[in-house]
């Protein structure tokens, strides 16, 4: 608590600020990094650093930003915190359901306090962990958290440390996991002062949102440091379970050791001390099965990677979406491919791309990828942030929440659609600098204007209607038709506890008949039968076992001897 180190190479003069004095730091003789004792700091001592006589800066990793990302940094002392979880040995990940939320707008009051007041409803469910969206310090009081700058501070909007510390601690209390969403491929725009320091930035690479991350270049061995303590730091300072790694795609690393494979290692060996699980979940585009494969076979040793082709295949399925990148989906056949092979394309021919994408993720346990029908990016990413409940009807909803529920991945709800809740989920930002917003504004604007969309449909991001627009209301619980589709949601999942053949992890336990022509598909996993109907009639459907009926997302389907009759845009599970 006494001693404070900054990392800021080839420059010739770095000072303390602390308490309205500049007090000199002295250089170690190698690696760039500058030092001072300061015996009378304690827990929330304010400072920030000078280089080379300029403004004070916050720490690059600052654990608290009370004034947020230009204010002075605070220091915290994770020991005092007074945790409840010391029996907590996390859980088991093949058969976790996650979860998907927003601090800011998973309650009106956006905190993790008042989050914590909905957890009992996550249990009941039957979630078993939960994902926070990033909740770094970005600047503003809301936004989606992508734009972070402070790593290693969580938002002071939000409850700050101690608030996220509560959060965990209530999740283990309750049987939760916890993951959190963190972005290692950019930072955010606005109190970016990380390149005033040193080289944490490269311009041989670029990203979509800002300038690349120096993972490989001259310096990088302290950049690389940086963001590897940074995710040890979630573990063992604030417990939360495991972390989703933003589009890894985008961290261009041409060194012989990948920075994330590095992570995996020393998250592997953290986790045999801290003796629990921890994870590693990575979201990239590009079809990718050496990101889960391990390290003993050539690849990174993740824990699991999101799938999105298995959401773009049931999406365009559902809907009829053929816009963008869902161009290249639509049939339900492509649906069957994803849950028998995880990727519709694996180095398959994309026209969307007009090139071949991808590569077969073979043998590899189906649980080392994630499943789901919904997240806040294919939501956000639409022109008005339009959720799956109102581009469905109830019918096909379930359906869908029935074939990722027993699909063979790991599940992933996103907030609300437990539910079917009517609240949309939209882009929306903060930034001060009227500039800034004006640019986003702009941009959006015109992102979408290339698909027929008027400027003044699209959402003022910066506009804090928007922010509340997306608020979920809870009130919604208690109405039909959300309360027929909450159930539905719960009946699902209590089978996938109590059925151990829908979380299981193997490649081949999966096999599908499906029709594109009359719009149907049955899945058979261990002598469990999933039938759905998309079609505009009536269809019977071989059962297999006992005949059993073990759920029917319609009260018109009938169970007859050796079949299951299912209406259209409904679903029957039968064993």
């Amino acid at each position: 608590m006494t001693e404070f180190a900054v990392w800021a190479p080839g420059h010739h003069r770095v000072e303390l600020v602390s308490d309205g004095r500049s007090s000199p730091m002295s250089e170690d003789p190698t690696g760039g990094w500058w030092r001072l004792d300061v015996p009378a700091a304690g827990p929330g001592t304010r400072y920030g650093f000078s280089v080379d006589g300029g403004p004070a800066r916050p720490d690059p990793c600052s654990p608290w930003q009370p004034d947020g990302v230009d204010g002075l940094s605070a220091t915290v002392d994770h020991a005092a915190f007074e945790w409840s979880d010391r029996a907590w040995r996390g859980t088991h990940w093949p058969s976790t359901v996650l979860y998907e939320l927003h601090i800011g707008t998973f309650t009106s009051e956006g905190t993790f306090d008042t989050a914590i007041e909905r957890l009992d409803h996550l249990v009941e469910l039957g979630v078993t962990a939960v994902e926070l969206l990033p909740v770094a310090e970005a600047n503003g009081g809301r936004g989606w958290g992508y734009d972070g700058v402070d790593l290693w501070a969580p938002h002071h909007a939000y409850g700050g440390p101690d608030g996220l510390k509560r959060f965990v601690d209530a999740a283990h209390s309750r049987g939760l996991a916890v993951v959190l969403d963190v972005v290692y491929n950019h930072l955010g725009p606005s109190g970016n002062y990380l390149s005033e320091f040193g080289p944490y930035f490269t311009d041989r690479y670029s990203t979509p949102w800002g300038s690349a991350i120096n993972v490989d270049g001259a310096g990088s061995d302290e950049v690389r440091r940086f963001i590897i303590a940074n995710a040890c730091m979630w573990f063992a300072d604030y417990h939360v379970d495991g972390l989703r790694l933003d589009a890894v795609h985008a961290i261009v690393d041409e060194s012989a050791l990948h920075v994330l494979e590095e992570m995996a290692e020393e998250v592997e060996a953290l986790a045999a001390h801290l003796g629990r699980p921890l994870w590693l979940i990575a979201e990239s585009d590009r079809n990718d099965p050496s990101l889960v494969r391990s390290r003993e076979a050539g690849g990174y040793g993740l824990t699991a990677s999101w799938s999105d082709d298995f959401h773009h295949a049931l999406h365009a399925a559902l809907s009829g979406d053929r816009s963008g990148y869902y161009e290249d989906y639509g049939l339900l056949s492509q649906v069957g491919r994803a849950l028998e092979r995880v990727y519709v394309y694996g180095r398959d021919y994309s026209p969307h791309r007009d090139r071949h994408h991808g590569r077969p993720a073979g043998d590899l346990p189906r649980t080392s990828f994630l499943g789901y029908l919904q997240n806040h990016d294919q939501i956000g990413n639409r022109a008005v942030g339009d959720r799956s409940a109102a581009l469905l009807s109830a019918g096909r909803l379930k359906v869908g929440a029935a074939l990722v529920l027993t699909a063979p991945f790991v599940p992933m709800l996103f907030q609300g659609e437990e539910w079917g809740a009517s609240t949309p989920w939209q882009y929306f930002t903060d930034h001060p600098d009227p500039e800034l917003g004006r640019a986003v504004r702009e941009g959006r604007r015109k992102e979408f204007a290339a698909f027929g969309w008027a400027p003044e449909d699209v959402p003022d991001p910066q506009d804090p209607a928007t922010r509340d627009r997306s608020v979920l209301r809870w009130e919604e619980l208690d109405t039909d038709p959300h309360r027929s589709v909450l159930e539905w949601h719960r009946t699902l999942l209590a089978l996938r506890r109590e059925l151990p053949a829908l979380a299981t992890d193997g490649p081949l336990d999966t096999a599908v008949e499906v029709s594109d022509d009359e719009q149907w598909l049955q899945v058979s996993r261990a002598g469990v039968q999933i039938s759905a109907n998309l079609g505009a009639e009536p269809r019977r459907f071989p059962v297999g076992g006992a005949g059993r009926l073990l759920a029917a997302s319609s009260e018109r389907v009938v169970l007859g001897e050796g079949w299951v009759e299912v209406p259209a845009d409904a679903a029957a599970l039968t064993a």
